[in-house]
């Protein structure tokens, strides 16, 4: 009987303890360290390299902004355009991009200047790793090839500036704008020939390009860059803990403990990429001609927070920017607009406005009037009032400044400006400051004297006019039929001549700048950040400090910036319809 008890006892024992060795080898999963290896060795012959996961990444401009937090490079002319960063992604329409015969072995870097230097892989058959810059030096045998491709071309000289042409007709812009999650509203511009910005990082942390502030994503979550066999934006994921998702499929790698990075997968306009569960990015691609810019251009901007930590603004805000204007060689447009009651008045006006001042600068009289005369006033009137007469926004408007660059046959560039609204433009010609713009708000003493002289003068006290503290905007059809004092006249600034070798900038900002940092302090700023820096200051960097600043300051508006240097030399998208 005792035995019985005992054998009983020893069976249950021995059955737990089987039980418990079961469940730890489900737990622990030990089979895939069988496969560790095979899958390693996989991973180091992809096209992604396992061991860029730790690899530092450069961020331009970090010496700058220190402390800067949900924010990145606009071209953003989105410079973007920029803006682009490099501007707006939505701003004037997109640029169509002759596509000629590619070389397919020819690497091309560009640098701020009209440098390129040019490498070509000496096999053509091997795979271009993700963020790879090949060096190989020419060797007959790719001479040879190049030289039928170029026919006509004998010499090294000749040989080089046709591949520079052919790959310069070939440009594409990347635009991605967060449209949900906590970074809500952030926007970020890159160009497949700005080898210094790519690949652009998605990350929670620095050195992130794109930090978005989601507990979802990981510190080193994406990356994106650019094909250059293919001609195609990629997207991989690095290896996320919560995942990748192009247009709701998965593109992470299978085994999502492992944190190896996925395959890289073509990215089109239109695409959704979701980090996480959140943060949904939208991708818009144009492809550009590219266009040399003779200064430097930098776009920025931020919806901003109510208060630090709080829900983002809704972006109402619109950049944009064309060098050279659409059918107008060395005519260049640089503007902001800054929407109220509604973002659609901004975006109108934006796609129209630059579109009226290349059809009137089409005409080859007024053309030729305003190199003569060196005064465009008359244009930047006109467009002022045909995009006023297209607009048919009654409950919603926008302030306008345009900046209009031109140059003319001995290369002596000018500028002038128009606006109407509070957004503003300076710039500072061998160190005296200039303002380009006028105040159009209720408060300003020339609104004010204007709107006395139309025979119904303000009361003492009073700062809004049927509840707006702006006097002229574009659109706001239906408060102009109630109250004949608003206008849409803009301001228009004298010429200013422009020496790119005394140092010249212009500063174009939505009030959501100037009502934390006043003019000269902006301009303070600049000339430290060129001062401080060890070599030149590209406009993009400055732009993004000069918005850094603002977000340090805790304004409460949405924040856009233009910085055009005239003291250096870039090339650009051309951001324009």
């Amino acid at each position: 009987m005792t035995m019985a008890i005992v054998e009983t006892i020893v069976g249950i024992v021995l059955v737990m303890i089987l039980l418990i060795l079961l469940l730890i080898v489900i737990f622990c999963k030990p089979w895939r360290f069988f496969f560790s290896s095979a899958s390693s060795s996989r991973s180091r012959s992809r096209t992604i390299k396992v061991d860029d996961l730790d690899r530092p990444l450069v961020l331009d401009g970090e010496d700058l902004i220190p402390n800067q937090s949900n924010e990145l490079p606009r071209d953003y002319d989105l410079e973007g355009a920029p803006l682009q960063t490099e501007g707006h992604f939505r701003s004037p329409g997109t640029q169509g991009l002759i596509y000629k015969h590619r070389l397919p072995t020819v690497s091309l870097h560009t640098t701020q200047g009209d440098s390129l230097v040019l490498d070509v892989n000496s096999d053509p058959l091997e795979d271009i790793l993700v963020g790879q810059t090949l060096k190989r030096p020419l060797t007959p045998h790719h001479v040879s090839e190049i030289h039928k491709h170029s026919r006509q071309i004998s010499e090294d000289d000749n040989f080089q500036e046709f591949v520079c042409k052919d790959i310069l007709d070939q440009n594409s812009c990347l635009t991605l704008e967060v449209l949900s999650g906590p970074s809500h509203g952030l926007r970020c511009s890159v160009r497949s020939t700005n080898t210094s910005r790519l690949p652009l990082t998605l990350g929670r942390v620095p050195p992130s390009d794109l930090l978005l502030k989601d507990s979802e994503v990981s510190g080193k979550h994406a990356m994106i860059n650019w094909n250059l066999n293919k001609m195609k934006w990629e997207l991989v994921d690095m290896g996320s803990l919560n995942g990748t998702l192009l247009n709701s499929q998965s593109i992470n790698h299978p085994d999502s403990g492992s944190r190896h990075w996925g395959d890289p997968m073509e990215l089109a306009s239109g695409d959704i990429i979701t980090l996480g569960t959140t943060s949904k990015l939208y991708v818009h691609i144009t492809s550009q001609t590219e266009s040399q810019i003779p200064f430097g251009v930098g776009v920025a901007s931020d919806p901003m927070a109510v208060r630090r930590g709080g829900k983002k603004l809704p972006m109402e805000d619109v950049c944009y920017y064309q060098w050279p204007i659409s059918g107008v060689d060395k005519f260049g447009l640089f503007g902001i607009c800054d929407g109220h009651g509604g973002v659609g008045a901004a975006k109108y006006a934006s796609k129209i406005l630059p579109e009226k001042v290349a059809t009137i600068l089409s005409d080859s009289l007024k053309r030729e009037r305003v190199l003569s005369l060196c005064d465009a006033s008359d244009v930047l009137r006109d467009a002022f009032s045909q995009t006023e007469a297209c607009m048919n926004h009654s409950y919603e408007g926008c302030t306008a400044t345009v900046l209009l660059v031109w140059a003319d046959g001995d290369d002596n560039f000018f500028a002038q400006c128009a606006n109407v609204g509070d957004s503003a433009c300076v710039m500072n010609v061998g160190g005296k400051q200039i303002k380009m713009t006028e105040d159009h708000r209720i408060t300003s003493y020339s609104e004010r004297l204007r709107i006395e002289e139309t025979g119904e003068p303000l009361k003492d006290g009073e700062t809004r006019l049927c509840g707006l503290n702006l006097a002229r905007m574009l659109g706001d059809k239906f408060l102009k039929q109630q109250d004949f004092r608003f206008s849409s006249v803009p301001y228009i600034s004298p010429v200013v001549h422009i020496n790119q070798a005394n140092g010249t900038f212009a500063l174009l900002a939505s009030d959501g700048f100037w009502d934390v940092i006043s003019v000269k302090k902006a301009i303070q700023l600049v000339l430290q950040t060129k001062e401080r820096s060890t070599d030149e200051s590209s406009a993009e960097k400055i732009a993004n400090f000069l918005l850094s600043e603002a977000r340090t300051l805790r304004t409460k508006d949405n924040t856009s910036i233009i910085f055009l240097d005239f003291h250096t030399t870039r090339i650009s998208c051309k951001v324009g319809s």
